[in-house]
């Protein structure tokens, strides 16, 4: 089980289309629902929040879509990862050892005092993974997906948006 949502899956790959989106051709969010298969509405949630956070910005008028509001390189994973999570804790500490059978209503202080051992680790394990998230950068991540991706996979995404957004603008147009 993740310990994230899908929503950070979704809004990252949502994200890296925006980052390598061609100019002028701002994605719509059902574009960007169609082209990852997931409902539209799921997305515009995503942006929602997105753009709250100050990684989106919409863009107006008969080619509006979404766009970056700041740089790839300017924009972390853990920027988006705090945006679709909210700054959700990867650990809630349950102070078990707090209820030990032995203990019953009234556990010795000296056994619960202080940080538990156990959520001491993981606030360090969650400190090392939120460092390695901001030291990644959308544009680093855009860097490496396109460098996976054969050149003809990339040119026939760019294609597929820059067609999808000219027939938004064919569909407002004709009265």
């Amino acid at each position: 089980m993740g310990l994230y949502g899908s929503s950070v899956e979704y809004g990252l790959h949502c994200l890296l289309s925006l980052a390598d989106a061609p100019e002028g051709s701002p994605p719509s969010s059902r574009d960007l629902a169609e082209f990852q298969g997931i409902s539209p509405s799921y997305v515009a949630k995503l942006f929602t929040r997105l753009e709250k956070a100050g990684l989106v910005a919409s863009a107006e008028g008969i080619g509006g879509g979404f766009q970056l509001a700041r740089p790839a390189d300017k924009i972390t994973v853990l920027d988006v990862t705090d945006a679709l999570e909210e700054d959700k804790s990867l650990f809630v500490c349950k102070n078990i050892r707090a209820r030990c059978v032995l203990y019953g209503d009234n556990p010795p202080h000296a056994e619960t005092r202080g940080m538990c051992s156990i959520h001491a680790v993981m606030i360090e394990a969650e400190r090392r993974m939120r460092d390695s998230l901001a030291g990644t950068s959308l544009a680093d991540l855009a860097g490496e997906v396109r460098d996976k991706l054969p050149a003809k996979t990339s040119a026939d995404k760019a294609q597929w948006f820059t067609d999808r957004q000219a027939g938004r603008r064919k569909r407002k147009t004709i009265p």
